[in-house]
């Protein structure tokens, strides 16, 4: 058996395929540093993080793929999911060994349940697009806090950027702890070296809020509430279309329903 262990990164990921390829041998197990080793094995490779060596596998697989394919492949990573680094490195292996893209050949296990997950985070990325909600802060940034499921803020950010061009604001993935933040003019990641208690709550202290934004909180619940017909009220169907996960960080579900 053999066994490749890397730092835990896509880049990492990246290196861990191109050793392969050098070495002539593949891993039979996939892990992160950290991780507990299997009890027996025959060769342990640890791979160093090699961003050159990581980019030429990126651009041979540009070469090989559709950007729809590549998008499958960042989705998979994206999901974290704990199959997902293994996943990658067998679909990778068959793309950059197959005469043609793998990506369509669906009676293939792996290509197969790379689309679903990809599926998955895509419709992940969506319900961030949908449920953000912005509140105003006293230095009049407009934040927002979240916890998707799957990482997929960096995805989404673009639209952000694109859809609040002309405000300050700061969306904050309080699973991972990190965020972005824009200026006007670039997005940035940043990250807090203390988590504040909104993270937690999902609520805001007075303090931190803009004079009027309370006042709008309340006018989004009052206006919730009037186009809510109760007698037509689907709990189920309503927490298919809206996680319950989401709701700690959204106005609408603060205010009494």
């Amino acid at each position: 058996m053999n066994v490749y262990v890397y730092d835990g990164t896509f880049e990492g990921l990246l290196s861990a395929v191109f050793e392969a390829y050098e070495r002539r041998v593949f891993p039979d197990v996939l892990q992160a540093e950290g991780e507990m080793l299997p009890l027996f094995y025959d060769q342990l490779v640890t791979v160093t993080t090699d961003s050159t060596r990581a980019e030429r596998v990126w651009r041979a697989l540009q070469k090989k793929l559709s950007r729809a394919a590549l998008g499958i492949v960042l989705s998979v990573w994206q999901s974290e999911l704990p199959e997902a680094p293994a996943l990658l490195f067998r679909y990778i292996r068959k793309a950059v060994d197959a005469s043609r893209s793998p990506e369509l050949d669906f009676g293939d296990d792996d290509v197969l349940r790379a689309a679903q997950i990809a599926r998955r985070v895509a419709a992940e990325r969506e319900r961030v697009i949908q449920f953000v909600r912005f509140r105003k802060a006293a230095d009049g940034t407009y934040f927002a806090l979240i916890e998707p499921k799957y990482n997929v803020l960096a995805s989404a950010v673009s639209y952000f950027r694109d859809r609040f061009a002309d405000q300050l604001w700061l969306i904050y993935d309080c699973r991972r702890r990190f965020g972005y933040y824009y200026d006007l003019q670039d997005v940035r990641e940043v990250a807090f070296r203390e988590e504040d208690a909104l993270c937690f709550s999902g609520k805001a202290a007075d303090g931190l809020l803009a004079a009027d934004e309370r006042l709008f909180q309340q006018l989004w619940q009052t206006y919730f509430r009037s186009i809510s017909i109760r007698e037509r009220a689907n709990p189920r169907l309503h927490r298919k279309e809206l996680p319950v996960r989401f709701w700690k960080y959204l106005t609408e579900k603060q205010g009494k329903q």
